[in-house]
């Protein structure tokens, strides 16, 4: 039978444990760079708050000022920062000109690695920028 003092500390080391084992990540929304026949339509801005527990990607965010309501939002991943890639996972947005972004996902370990060498960002996709309107780099 574990003491009282013993099991106070074994639940402390877990706890600090799980404590390392999260990260932090943050994005700023800004409008995608696309062709000049768009740059009315892309406007807004925005912010994600993201944790990463070893496999599951937690993300809450909001965004503002977009010149149509937004329509769908994802996470990319990108063959090198700053360069566009294909979608893999989907998140929730309000369907507003200002709202709320959030979303949970599972990743594989490879995943984790492109989170970690900030090459995974979220896009915000609207009515009058169907190829997006807004992006953001998950960094630390």
């Amino acid at each position: 039978m574990l003491s009282t003092r013993r099991a106070a500390l074994l639940l402390t080391v877990f706890a600090l444990t799980a404590a390392a084992q999260t990260e932090t990540f943050k994005a700023r929304l800004y409008p995608v760079p696309i062709d000049a026949s768009l740059r009315a339509e892309v406007t807004g801005t925005g912010s994600i708050n993201a944790t990463f527990d070893g496999h599951k990607l937690s993300l809450s965010g909001n965004f503002e000022g977009l010149h149509s309501p937004a329509t769908i939002a994802k996470i990319h991943e990108s063959p090198v920062t700053g360069v566009r890639g294909p979608a893999i996972f989907d998140l929730t947005v309000q369907k507003s000109n200002s709202g709320s972004i959030t979303g949970s996902v599972d990743l594989t370990p490879e995943q984790a690695e492109l989170l970690k060498k900030g090459r995974l960002y979220v896009q915000i996709h609207s009515e009058k920028a169907p190829d997006g309107n807004l992006w953001g780099w998950l960094l630390r």
